[in-house]
């Protein structure tokens, strides 16, 4: 029987041992994503035949495991016949999501045509170019680049990293303040500052970068991201108030230039199916949506 444990802090070891050989493309396999949603989506792990195992529940409540790290061509097949195994005793919905290309590919090797997949597009990452998020260069990005030279023309502002005075501190009380004002009864939301509160906990243990913009030395924005290898960087949160133009487009530009110009990608997350979020995340032109699959046999 499989024996699942919660993840903390202190797995962070194991589990940059397994991730750190492998090449993800999404958001979900890096270890703060799994921490800041660990418990909005009841995360957990285990080892099974050298490989980690990853159990979760999506925003829908519906249970599934991530593909496997560190699994070999010799014993995947008694890996996936196990979750399947453990998948149909508990009743869960899908066998595996979050799913990238690559283990589509190996899962085919297998079994051939014997599995479903679906696309799981509400869950597809939009990836950026670096460059293309710093110059704010061409017709399509013109409105942004508007934007950008407003908010520095009409605002005092000063931009302050993470490991100065106060600023984390102002960050959470900022997050706070922000989950107050839009709360709408939604868990995610909830979630979403248990989780952004614990990283700010581990900020350096997890090696993130923070840039903080104040207005009139007053915090106006805040955004938490990380290098995950050599090709791209993630944004995992960004934080502004509404009522300041041009204050998204102002640390996005700044944060990317500051911290990840010498990363060729940004990863700017999923955007879950909101169309305003939607509609934001495709404003800045990404290059292509990062794909994750549904699979089940």
């Amino acid at each position: 029987m499989l024996e699942f444990k919660n993840i903390t802090i202190e797995d962070k070891s194991i589990f940059d041992m397994y991730l750190k050989g492998y090449d993800f493309r999404t958001s979900e396999y890096s270890f703060t994503s799994l921490l800041i949603w660990r418990k909005g989506c009841d995360i957990q792990y285990c080892i099974y035949e050298n490989a980690l195992i990853i159990k979760k529940k999506d925003f829908k409540g519906k249970y599934h495991f991530m593909q496997p790290i560190g699994y070999n061509k010799e014993n995947l097949r008694k890996i996936v016949e196990k979750l399947k195994e453990y998948k149909e005793e508990n009743n869960m919905d899908y066998l595996f999501k979050d799913v990238e290309n690559s283990f589509l590919d190996d899962i085919k090797n297998i079994y051939g045509e014997k599995f479903d997949v679906e696309n799981d597009i509400d869950n597809f990452d939009y990836i950026y170019q670096s460059e293309k998020l710093i110059s704010l260069s061409g017709k399509k990005l013109h409105g942004k680049k508007n934007h950008y030279n407003n908010f520095i023309k009409n605002y005092n502002y000063n931009v302050k990293d993470f490991s100065e005075p106060n600023v984390v501190k102002e960050c959470i009380a900022a997050a706070e303040k922000w989950y107050d004002e839009n709360y709408n009864g939604d868990s995610y939301l909830t979630y979403e500052l248990e989780g952004i509160k614990e990283i700010l906990s581990y900020f350096d243990t997890l090696n993130l970068k923070g840039l903080a913009v104040y207005i009139d030395n007053e915090l106006a924005a805040f955004t938490i991201g990380e290098i995950v290898n050599n090709n791209m960087a993630i944004v995992h949160i960004e934080k502004g108030r509404k009522d300041v133009n041009g204050i998204y487009v102002f640390i996005n530009k700044t944060f990317v230039e500051r911290y990840f110009s010498g990363i060729e990608y940004i990863n700017r997350e999923q955007d879950l199916g909101i169309e305003g979020l939607r509609k934001a995340k495709m404003s800045y032109q990404p290059i292509k949506l990062e794909e994750k699959y549904c699979v089940n046999l």
